[in-house]
């Protein structure tokens, strides 16, 4: 059974960080792209960052400098340490897995439930 647990989530006020984790089980873990994606109601969801099992990372544009992304292929976690966080960073935030077939195009293959970010000004 494939789980994806995210934690970490709060709220802060802007130049604040916040450090998401995510618990990945049930499925080949180092096979996959690793990735957040952020959306909030009625807006199009956006891959922030990814990072494949050698470490090679992207960013979106919105996030460089300011977010990065590891995973411990070894306790099948991923991470997010995000800083000089902003009000428009506000968003649900879910670690997802994608399979390099998928990769790039905006979909995953398995994700969590979430966990809310909210940066006040």
């Amino acid at each position: 059974q494939v789980q994806l647990v995210e934690s970490g989530g709060g709220s802060v006020q802007a130049g604040g960080s916040l450090r998401l984790s995510c618990a990945a089980s049930g499925y080949r873990y180092a096979a996959y792209w690793m990735s957040w994606f952020r959306q909030n109601p009625g807006k199009e969801r956006e891959e922030v960052a990814s990072i494949d099992a050698n470490g090679r990372t992207t960013y979106a544009n919105s996030v460089k400098g300011r977010f990065t992304i590891s995973r411990d292929n070894a306790k099948m976690t991923l991470y997010l340490q995000m800083n000089s966080l902003k009000p428009e960073d506000t968003a649900m935030y879910y670690c997802a897995a994608v399979h390099p077939v998928i990769r790039g195009s905006g979909s995953w293959t398995y994700s969590g439930q979430g966990t809310q970010v909210t940066v006040s000004s």
